[in-house]
């Protein structure tokens, strides 16, 4: 039997379950059991429970048949649980360091109690790590052991589900189950906390709270907050059939009355067209509820003086007093207000209906007709004749514009119309920050690469990364999307986490990786022609990315040396990544028949299709390539720079299947023998590149353009 058993609830968290699991399982504290629940999420969560528990026998997984709520998705772990004790972990939650151990020496120097407190920490999305008010209310207790009724100041700690372990005979003896809806862990932590006779404390900080800006059942307002008011009275229900709790009465008013406040405040939880109704139900409450003789607590009379007379105008009274704190709110607000002020002529378009008709499509900030709107562009113009496309194009790339496809300059008169009136808005990146996302418009973001190196706000963490970045613009514009490509479930997970709002995931593929299932020979001996490689030469295509910590493009290898040891019957094709631009230095190694300089080609789709072999670094191109089944190799001179600097999601050079899509070197010297010795295309390379392909490239099938238009641009579904 395990002294503990985690029971993990996840819904809807593909993009932090892993960094919880991993929380609990590298734990130095090992006699566990992790009861993972999948409450029949629609994303990748049952996967990766199915996962971990092929690969850690201590993880014991779980799948709900219908969606239950996390209530009931926490009773059914409990079902299957056998530890000495149980501990509640949300999904997207995580335990610190240690904490395993912690718990365990506390729990044996107090004698196994019922239950035993420990502390959390709130993190937000911008690294901020905010401590509870509850540390020096649980180092009070020191290692006393004691009822509430003994201590009735415990009733103070948060109540919530996860900082606490709970005896499992003492839960499962009492019939202890979460209730349904939200609110549950409220109601379930004071009637244990109630019930118990041996209540314990330690005060270390175990659980990280994370405080999600999108998708936490209680992060978006609706009617399902109206539940806390059944989940309360369930509570006094319970109080009233239990005499000897009547002293801790009024203290339990106070909570159940400052939960309810604390929600009629938030507009993430109750709207502002529902804060009256709140209200009216609060005071309904408070005046069936309230305990004779009670005394409001000075710090918040008034608030409790407006329930009481049921008098929501003094309540908003109340809040229209302004303050130093206000003004300073008011000036803050008028900031960003200002900055909508946009030009007469946008503002007049954003008066007019939009138009059904209309797509505006961008890529790379307006570089050109490329990458997967392109492909989305190109689709539409087959299946979706009646929506007109328009591209966003800045003055300086108007001659790479194909002569049949429609633009608009940005800044222009026609640019602000076309934003304006779209439906359909198509981006690989983000429009300027002045765009005005009007209602009903449709805004796809296709993203370009499958991340290895940190994106989003996981970039926070590393300076170089960071630099220029504005993390709450970036979140105004991640607000825009309502869909977001991805190209694997890696992708899912990520873009789920570092860019979080409210958009659908497609997990439909790449658009501009439709291509290399259907270029023929010919096609590609025409594209190997334009670039000038000979038919009888191997052509290696060699796209090394941006470096945070480096300005400019500074080839990693000396090649001219390289071209030479690799034979007269090889070609390199050198690609800077765009952010650099043009490369005088390759022009010379180019008129010396060296290297082919292909950083200028606008499609890097046709240099893919050119290349027998790919030699890259950290670049998203591999992820690509691999659709073609073609010999990658990874030069990686500089893994740990690049790894401090950026940041990664995993290993690429472990040599494990699925990290690693190939041969790896990481001296010159090393990569040149790779090529001379044949490891660049081996069995060894080709069952890494396979196992590559299986975890990155199974939503690409030539597809994945006609699946966007029909899902965005004509409302198709199950596509």
């Amino acid at each position: 039997m395990p002294r503990f058993s985690i029971i993990v609830a996840a819904y809807r968290v593909q993009g932090f379950l892993r960094a919880c699991l991993d929380s609990v399982l590298t734990q130095s504290f090992r006699d566990i059991e992790v009861v993972a629940v999948d409450d029949r999420s629609p994303d990748h969560c049952g996967a990766i429970i199915d996962e971990y528990a092929a690969r850690d026998e201590r993880v014991v997984p779980t799948h709900l048949e219908v969606n239950q709520g996390p209530g009931r998705a926490r009773n059914a772990g409990v079902a299957r649980a056998t530890g000495d004790y149980l501990l509640f972990l949300d999904g997207d939650d995580t335990l610190a360091p240690g904490t395993l151990r912690g718990l365990a020496d506390r729990l044996a120097l107090t004698a196994d109690p019922d239950i035993l407190y420990f502390d959390h920490v709130r993190t937000y999305w911008w690294e901020r790590r905010e401590p509870s008010l509850f540390g020096p209310l649980l180092e009070s207790a020191g290692t006393d052991v004691f009822s509430i009724l003994e201590r009735p100041e415990f009733l103070r700690l948060f109540a919530m589900s996860s900082n606490r372990v709970y005896r499992r005979d003492f839960y499962t003896g009492h019939r202890f189950a979460f209730s349904e809806g939200i609110y549950e862990d409220a109601l379930l932590s004071y009637k244990t906390m109630l019930t118990a006779e041996r209540l314990a404390c330690v005060p270390l900080v175990g659980l990280e709270y994370r405080q999600r800006r999108t998708g936490a059942s209680t992060r978006s307002p609706g009617e399902k907050h109206f539940v806390i008011f059944e989940q309360y009275a369930r509570l006094f229900d319970f109080l009233d059939d239990r005499p000897r709790l009547e002293p801790l009465r009024p203290a339990l008013f106070e909570r159940a009355v400052s939960h309810f406040l604390f929600c009629l405040d938030n507009p993430s939880r109750v709207a502002p067209r529902d804060r009256l109704r709140f209200f009216q139900r609060a005071s309904g409450w408070y005046l069936l509820h309230v305990p004779p003789g009670f005394t409001p607590p000075p710090e918040d009379a008034e608030r409790f003086e407006a329930l009481a007379r049921g008098s929501f105008a003094r309540y908003l009274a109340r809040e229209a007093r302004p303050s130093a704190g206000t003004r300073w709110l008011r000036r803050k607000v008028r900031h960003p207000l200002a900055k909508r002020a946009k030009r007469a002529l946008y503002r007049a378009h954003r008066r007019l209906p939009l138009d059904d008709r209309l797509a505006v499509y961008s890529a790379y900030w307006n570089r050109g007709v490329l990458c997967n709107p392109a492909a989305v562009y190109y689709k539409a113009r087959e299946l979706a004749p009646h929506i007109h496309g328009v591209w966003v194009v800045r003055r300086s790339q108007l001659e790479t514009v194909p002569r049949d496809v429609d633009y608009v300059v940005p800044g222009t008169r026609a640019y602000y119309q076309a934003i304006a009136r779209a439906r359909y808005l198509v981006n690989n990146v983000n429009f300027a920050d002045d765009l005005v996302k009007r209602p009903g418009q449709i805004h796809l973001q296709t993203l370009h690469g499958t991340p290895l190196k940190c994106m989003g706000l996981d970039q926070q963490r590393y300076p170089a990364a960071a630099r220029g970045m504005s993390f709450r613009g970036l979140l105004r514009r991640v607000d825009r999307w309502d869909y977001v490509l991805s190209s694997n479930q890696h992708s899912s997970e990520v873009w789920e986490r570092v860019y979080p709002a409210s958009y659908e995931i497609l997990e439909y593929g790449y658009p501009r990786n439709d291509v290399y299932f259907r270029a023929g020979r010919a096609q590609i001996a025409a594209l190997r022609a334009e670039l000038g490689i000979p038919a009888e030469r191997t052509a290696i295509l060699y796209t090394p990315t941006l470096r945070d910590y480096q300005h400019s493009f500074t080839p990693r290898l000396d090649l001219a040396r390289v071209s030479r040891a690799l034979g007269p019957d090889t070609v390199l094709l050198v690609r800077a990544h765009y952010s650099y631009g043009a490369q005088a230095d390759l022009a010379g190694l180019a008129e010396a028949g060296r290297v082919i300089d292909v950083s200028a080609h606008p499609r890097v789709e046709d240099l893919c299709l050119a290349a027998d072999a790919l030699l890259t670094d950290y670049s998203s191109i591999m992820f690509d390539y691999a659709d073609l089944d073609r010999p990658i190799v990874v030069y990686a001179d500089d893994w740990e720079l690049y790894r401090a600097t950026r940041g990664v999601y995993f290993d690429l050079l472990s040599g494990r299947p699925g990290d690693t899509p190939g041969a790896v070197a990481r001296t010159e010297d090393e990569l040149i023998a790779v090529f001379r010795e044949g490891r660049w295309n081996d069995a060894s390379a080709t069952a890494l590149r396979a196992a590559f392909r299986e975890r990155f490239c199974r939503y690409d099938d030539g597809r994945a353009a006609e699946r966007v238009v029909r899902r965005v641009l004509l409302g198709e579904t199950g596509v």
